[in-house]
């Protein structure tokens, strides 16, 4: 057996624990989403779609599904992740930028935010994201994305386990979510890799912060940023979703 211990280390799994992703989150998981997302889109959309921007889009997964739909173009931070998008999804165009500053000098027709928001941790950052997705929006386009942790479904030190595996590695995921001053807007976030390979285990550890607001916030944001915001249910999850057009 061997234990890494890298209890300092934040992000790991977005850097030398990417290869990790494809295997603890396989692209099949993302078909409900793309197909709820994809559904939105076409009915608040007041022009037609053909092309789409996943800002924060990872390692490609949602992107996978939306190019059925519509030409992808993809922006995240992490050069790791942006290499596994673009080995799974060659049709598409990745590019490095922040959500809260990239301009990319050109429109679209929807653009997405998936849980890569989370990772915005002031309201500012938020903020600044939501300018981002509505600078880059085509008059009467849609912006779509959502809450999924919130001020008003966090659990505090909740643990969530899942287990996937691929050809002969089985990577075990713990998670714990843990919020040390409930009066900011940042939680931690505890992962556990667990991963059995050619009968060794090795063992992983990963941390990282993630913003949390109430959900008036994220309304009251999108509004101010100059968004027509309806919300969600996102089916089967208590999940918020904001819809938003930019209106023109």
């Amino acid at each position: 057996m061997m234990i890494t211990n890298h209890t300092h280390e934040q992000g790991r799994l977005y850097s030398d624990l990417s290869w990790l992703w494809p295997i603890i989150s396989p692209p099949e998981d993302y078909i409900p989403e793309v197909a709820q997302f994809v559904r939105l889109i076409q009915q608040y959309s007041r022009r037609p779609v053909q092309t789409l921007l996943d800002l924060g889009c990872g390692g490609g997964h949602n992107d996978h599904w939306f190019k059925m739909y519509y030409q992808v173009t993809g922006v995240d931070l992490s050069e790791s992740m942006l290499s596994l998008a673009r080995q799974l999804n060659p049709e598409a165009t990745y590019l490095a930028g922040d959500m809260r500053s990239v301009r990319l000098g050109q429109t679209f027709d929807a653009v997405v935010v998936a849980d890569s928001i989370t990772y915005m941790l002031s309201e500012d950052d938020l903020r600044l994201a939501f300018t981002t997705a509505y600078e880059h929006l085509a008059p009467g386009g849609v912006f779509v994305t959502y809450a999924e942790e919130n001020r008003e479904n966090f659990e505090q030190n909740s643990v969530h386990t899942s287990t996937q595996s691929l050809e002969n590695i089985e990577v075990t995921l713990i998670e714990n979510y843990y919020d040390p001053n409930p009066q900011d807007t940042t939680i931690e976030v505890t992962f556990i890799y667990l991963i059995r390979q050619a009968g060794e285990l090795q063992i992983e550890t990963d941390r990282h912060t993630l913003g949390l607001f109430s959900l008036d916030t994220w309304d009251r944001l999108l509004r101010e940023t100059g968004f027509e915001v309806d919300r969600v249910n996102y089916e089967g999850e208590d999940i918020p979703l904001f819809v938003c057009v930019k209106s023109g």
